[in-house]
């Protein structure tokens, strides 16, 4: 009997079997490989890393669920030309889970569509369309369904109806695999009272509770940029919200533009080139981007060289000739793109947003001109709310000077307390940004203006300390968000300078007023101070002069409204 190894030793296995089986021809090992390679689907990826669409965390999860909800709505109203009417109502089912449900008078979803909205990631109408809009990615909303599926088990649930239509009622989910709608019932129903709108429903394992980053202040800030929405609010506690529309006037339709050849890059450049139905390199330069016509499209070939002309073949065209074309292009003075793709709030209905829902002593907006980051146009608008009511003086009619009482409303925390820092309020497209406000081009924009110049204390790389709200809205056909989630804004230099020079506006503004509030209070303490000795005054009158008690009583009061009439004081 052959030595038996220290292998063979390591089971029960009689060694005649072990040597039988080296005998045989020996397994193949299972390969791990490319051949166990396979695709995975969108939806696949974003299940197993959701945190980077924002659904990183409970808390956070029921306020992208209702963002996306809301942001889908406002965009179908205004789409069909309709004033938004939005009901949210977020209702406890579980300890764990809650049921969120955003109801609109959109023009509603035709049946057909419901499962491709709701269900597929990366299917919608705004990623190739150069226009504003809230949404961008086609990821949002069917996102938060993926969401609740994973997390509850249940469908999305998609109440729909078009006008002169029956309402139709669907139970949807992910499928993940396929990134495809998975419906598992359909059905007409009646919707009483309804003439058209929609509504989603979906259950998810969530946290609710108050604060900046909150359902609540979402709500509230998205009343602030839509002065023309109506929008109903109705938390776990039952407790009723409503934000009233304060202008009948809606945001002013945008335009699709094309594309302006200073945004496009070289490899985009050859796909366009190849993919073209232009016969010629000037048809294609005029037709395929905005501002671009005959003269220009002339003055950009003869800058190329390389043998191009007017009439050169797109599709031929070799990969050197669309390098030499892609710097003519980027060498050409070209005019910037239209901005009728775009619809900033304006100062005026800023202004009312402001005052109607934070409560300052001072407020002051400022709309930047229309200005370009890589051939995509955008503007940015400011708007300050400065002081808590209660604190500082005020002047009436007459000229008296006079404390502020304080003001039974609420503030809601938009306006900082004094000796902290003042709020940042963004918003991109008129959706409030409430997360990774550190790494947005917006606060660095805040952070780089000098605001001691304006009466404010200012730490270094820090925003002012002051009580203070600060609102930022950019509005642009492509806001360059640094992640999935949509939480903050790239830093293009055009961008923060526009940013700078909007707070600038609304700075100097700002720097008035202070300096008049710190007059009016030397102004008050000297009058508080002679005020303090009018009544020994008038007591040193009458007995100087003999005065009775009606004449010093007389006497006092003609010196405190000589006093509240001097504007030395």
């Amino acid at each position: 009997m052959a030595k038996e190894t220290l292998f063979d030793l390591q089971d029960d296995t009689p060694v005649a079997a072990k040597k039988s089986t080296r005998a045989s021809k020996p397994t193949k090992r299972k390969s791990t490989g490319s051949s166990q390679a396979r695709d995975i689907s969108v939806a696949e990826f974003f299940e197993k890393n959701r945190h980077m669409l924002g659904f990183d965390s409970p808390a956070k999860a029921l306020l992208m669920a209702v963002k996306e909800a809301v942001d889908n709505s406002l965009d179908a109203c205004e789409d069909g030309d309709i004033l938004p009417e939005i009901e949210v109502q977020i209702s406890q089912v579980t300890p764990k889970t809650f049921l969120m449900s955003v109801e609109d008078n959109g023009p509603g979803i035709t049946d057909t569509q419901i499962g491709k909205i709701f269900g597929q990631l990366l299917y919608g109408s705004k990623f190739h369309k150069l226009s504003q809009s809230r949404g961008q990615q086609g990821i949002g909303i069917s996102a938060a369904g993926m969401y609740g599926k994973l997390t509850t088990g249940k469908p999305v649930r998609v109440r729909s109806k078009i006008k002169r239509r029956k309402a139709v009622e669907v139970l949807l989910s992910l499928d993940t695999a396929r990134n495809r709608p998975e419906e598992h019932s359909k059905e007409e129903v009646e919707w009483e009272g309804k003439v058209h709108g929609t509504r989603v429903e979906i259950e998810m394992e969530a946290t609710y509770k108050k604060g900046l980053r909150s359902v609540d202040m979402y709500l509230k800030q998205t009343a602030i940029a839509n002065p023309h929405l109506t929008l109903t609010w109705i938390d776990p506690a039952d407790e009723k919200v409503v934000y009233e529309a304060h202008t009948k006037e809606k945001p002013q339709a945008t335009v699709e533009i094309k594309p302006h050849p200073h945004g496009v890059e070289l490899g985009r450049l050859i796909s366009l080139l190849k993919d073209t139905s232009s016969r010629s390199l000037s048809g294609f330069l005029q037709e395929e981007f905005c501002r671009v016509g005959p003269t220009v499209a002339k003055k950009i070939v003869a800058a190329a060289g390389k043998g191009l002309t007017l009439k050169s073949y797109p599709s031929r065209i070799a990969r050197d000739e669309a390098a030499a074309l892609y710097d003519a292009i980027n060498d050409t003075k070209i005019s910037s793109p239209p901005t009728d793709c775009i619809a900033p709030i304006g100062e005026e209905l800023l202004l009312l947003g402001l005052r109607k829902e934070i409560e300052a002593d001072f407020y002051a907006t400022s709309t930047r001109p229309a200005a370009v980051y890589r051939g995509n146009p955008f503007q940015i608008e400011v708007g300050l709310a400065y002081g808590k009511p209660g604190q500082g003086f005020e002047e009436i009619d007459d000229g008296r000077i006079k404390k502020k009482s304080r003001s039974e409303k609420v503030v809601a925390n938009l306006v900082a307390d004094a000796d902290e820092p003042a709020r940042l309020i963004r918003f991109a497209n008129r959706v409030p940004l409430l997360y990774q406000q550190a790494g947005c081009a917006i606060t660095k924009g805040v952070i780089q203006t000098n605001w001691r110049s304006y009466g404010l204390s200012q730490p270094k790389n820090a925003l002012p300390v002051a009580p203070m709200a600060i609102i930022i809205h950019i509005a642009s056909v492509w806001v360059p968000f640094t992640s999935e989630s949509k939480e903050a804004v790239a830093s293009y230099a055009e961008i923060l300078k526009e940013v700078r020079l909007a707070l600038q506006e609304c700075g100097r503004k700002l720097g008035i007023h202070i300096r008049k509030g710190k007059r009016l209070q030397r102004e008050f303490q000297k009058r508080e101070y002679i005020e303090t000795y009018i009544p020994h005054i008038g007591i040193a009158l009458q007995e100087i002069l003999g005065l009775t008690n009606q004449e010093k009583d007389s006497t006092v009061t003609s010196l405190e409204e000589t006093l509240h009439r001097s504007r030395k004081f």
